[in-house]
């Protein structure tokens, strides 16, 4: 695959991407020597250039998409959230994990920008990929509380649990929220799907994607409801969203990686 096209056709894609990706590197590198106001502000400047960025590479003409936006666009909901919860909760602290992944996946949407569509059979397309990034966003987003919860529960069992960090409970809870409204958006990107087979008097196709998804689906429900019925929580509720969420990964991310950067098909 070509890589020189996505940078030199775009050059504003390619500014902005590469602003975006120094904020991240600086606030990946510097934020122990940064104060809290520092770092949230750097994290911000981040967030509006990723956005910017976002917003250069996806709304060219033709239409791109392909994992690496779709990972782009999940990680940015994900700092969005973020930003928003830590203003509500300062005590959440996982700025420089975030700020590396938001500088991977920055770079890989700018060198692996996606296929074209030129033409889209409606109007009404762009509906089921939103749903399907928002899914992802909500989804990764409990991920990463989960991860805060595990972080939280093993530094509580070995005593070292500063009195500033965030209840435990209220991770858990913030954690399980995230995923009921993830499995809500999943339910409605796979009955989009759906409909617009039907719309199009196509088959309905169990490709890899679809397989993928809808195990994900299941995996989520069963989370849900182990939650619900059984109390599930701590490593047992963890591991279980972990798995569905890897299952999603593969689902529409993995197909279009393998298709886009292995096999070099749009």
């Amino acid at each position: 695959m070509n890589l020189l096209p996505a940078l030199t056709t775009h050059p504003l894609a390619a500014l902005l991407s590469g602003v975006a990706v120094l904020s991240y590197a600086v606030l990946a590198w510097a934020h122990p020597r940064m104060t809290a106001a520092q770092t949230r502000g750097m994290l911000g400047a981040a967030w509006l250039l990723h956005l910017l960025a976002l917003a250069a590479g996806l709304l060219r003409q033709p239409a791109h998409f392909g994992f690496a936006p779709a990972l782009s666009i999940t990680v940015w909901l994900v700092l969005t959230v973020y930003l928003i919860e830590n203003r509500l909760h300062p005590q959440l602290r996982a700025r420089w994990p975030l700020a590396l992944l938001g500088s991977v996946v920055v770079l890989l949407a700018l060198f692996f920008p996606g296929a074209p569509y030129p033409l889209l059979r409606s109007n009404w397309l762009p509906l089921h990929w939103a749903l399907g990034i928002a899914s992802y966003g909500l989804i990764a987003v409990a991920v990463l509380h989960a991860w805060l919860m595990q972080r939280a529960e093993k530094a509580m069992r070995l005593g070292t649990s500063p009195d500033t960090a965030m209840p435990l409970l209220m991770l858990e809870r913030l954690t399980f929220r995230f995923v009921a409204a993830g499995f809500v958006l999943l339910s409605a990107t796979l009955l989009a799907g759906w409909w617009f087979s039907e719309l199009f008097n196509d088959r309905f196709v169990w490709n890899h994607k679809t397989l993928f998804t809808v195990l994900s689906w299941l995996t989520m429900g069963v989370l849900l409801w182990g939650r619900w019925r059984l109390g599930w929580r701590g490593r047992v509720a963890a591991r279980t969203l972990y798995l569905g969420a890897g299952f999603l990964l593969l689902g529409y991310v993995g197909s279009r990686f393998v298709l886009e950067v292995l096999l070099h098909r749009a």
